[in-house]
């Protein structure tokens, strides 16, 4: 099991800034060099809070592989004893620092956490197919809208390894759609991001790109990938994202948080697919680099088809930059997009049928229309 080693001086024991960290740091009691760094972390003032559920982990894991067995303390004991295979409660597992919150915490190994975190997906997902799943690799690319689609996909286990692209910060105006809190105002969306995954599942294996991507970045941020997920507001990176997909075989997901619209474009099956369904003709990424705002908005109006977009959402596109700041957005949207985005890339991933296409869960006509 590999684990993320640090140096006594990077524990900080110098301090370093909370809204730049997004890593949290393993440690193995087994080994002596992390049990000498962990007592040098427990010494300073770094850890706020010790968090110790191991023995109820130890419950769960058992209990999953019996789930209907009814044990005496004494069997529990012996049960518990087998697992831990000569190891103390303390030895087994690993601690998990979160240097953001100046959290500790104890969770059980890589694969016994990720047996009992997904057991309760069972078997609407196998635990086959979440083997699966956890080996493979998605990009985000927009942590508005994406940000759901990967919390989502990591609390369901829709991948074990995430690249992540945006080059913005939160702003007090994004928390009508984004889960997470006032204290985290001003933390770059990639870092808020990586944050809350790690907090899931700190075996995950992410990377950020928190400048966003360039001409110089897309295709190394798409190269490697399973699937992307796009969903940021600028012309050149969808496009440009979409070019380097098509090129290299990978799938990408957008959903649009209006009208419940969700885009597949199978690029791992149809090679030669015009990107966005045709709906842009032959424009490259490099025909948009220098729109100009007007230009931009009417572009993207044509890749998600103005003819079918919402009453209200048609209504604030002449309001953009004169009564309203940006597209309208809602936490509802948002939350119904990361579902759509995860339970379609799971089907993807598992290699089960999935076409082209734009397929829409519009909640106004299936709920609304029935008053």
């Amino acid at each position: 099991m590999s684990v993320t080693r640090v140096l006594p001086v990077e524990l900080g024991l110098a301090e370093r800034s909370d809204a730049q960290t997004w890593q949290p740091i393993l440690f193995s009691l087994i080994e002596k060099s992390d049990a000498e760094m962990l007592d040098a972390l427990l010494a300073s003032d770094r850890v706020r809070t010790v968090h110790d559920r191991i023995d109820d982990q130890l419950v769960e894991l058992i209990s999953a592989s019996e789930p209907g067995r009814v044990r005496t303390d004494v069997e529990w004991a012996v049960a518990k004893a087998e697992v831990l295979d000569g190891k103390t409660l303390a030895e087994y597992g690993n601690w998990v620092w979160y240097p953001w919150s100046g959290r500790l915490v104890h969770v059980l190994p890589r694969e016994q956490f990720r047996l009992v975190r997904t057991d309760r997906n069972r078997d609407k997902i196998t635990r086959a197919e979440q083997v699966t799943l956890l080996d493979r690799r998605i990009g985000v690319i927009g942590l508005s809208v994406g940000n759901s689609a990967a919390l989502t996909c990591a609390m369901e286990g829709v991948g074990g390894a995430f690249r992540l692209a945006d080059f913005d910060r939160l702003g007090l105006s994004n928390l009508n759609r984004l889960r997470t809190g006032v204290h985290e105002l001003g933390v770059e969306k990639t870092v808020l991001c990586a944050r809350q995954m790690y907090e899931i599942d700190p075996y995950l294996d992410i990377e950020i790109w928190r400048d966003g991507l360039t001409a110089d970045t897309v295709d190394g941020f798409v190269d490697g990938l399973d699937l992307l997920v796009e969903e940021c507001d600028t012309a050149w990176v969808k496009i440009a994202a979409r070019e380097h997909a098509r090129r290299l075989g990978v799938p990408v997901l957008m959903d649009t948080n209006d009208r419940g619209l969700l885009d597949v474009e199978r690029f791992d099956r149809e090679p030669d697919r015009p990107l966005l369904h045709g709906r842009i003709g032959d424009t490259t990424a490099a025909d948009v680099a220098d729109l100009d705002r007007p230009a931009m908005i009417a572009l993207m109006l044509r890749m998600v088809d103005e003819t079918r977009i919402s009453p209200a959402l048609s209504g604030a596109i002449t309001q953009l930059g004169r009564t309203l700041s940006s597209w309208p957005q809602l936490a509802s949207g948002t939350m119904l997009g990361g579902a759509m985005v995860t339970d379609t890339a799971r089907r993807i991933l598992l290699g089960r049928p999935v076409a082209s296409g734009r397929f829409y869960v519009d909640l106004d006509r299936i709920i609304g229309a029935s008053s």
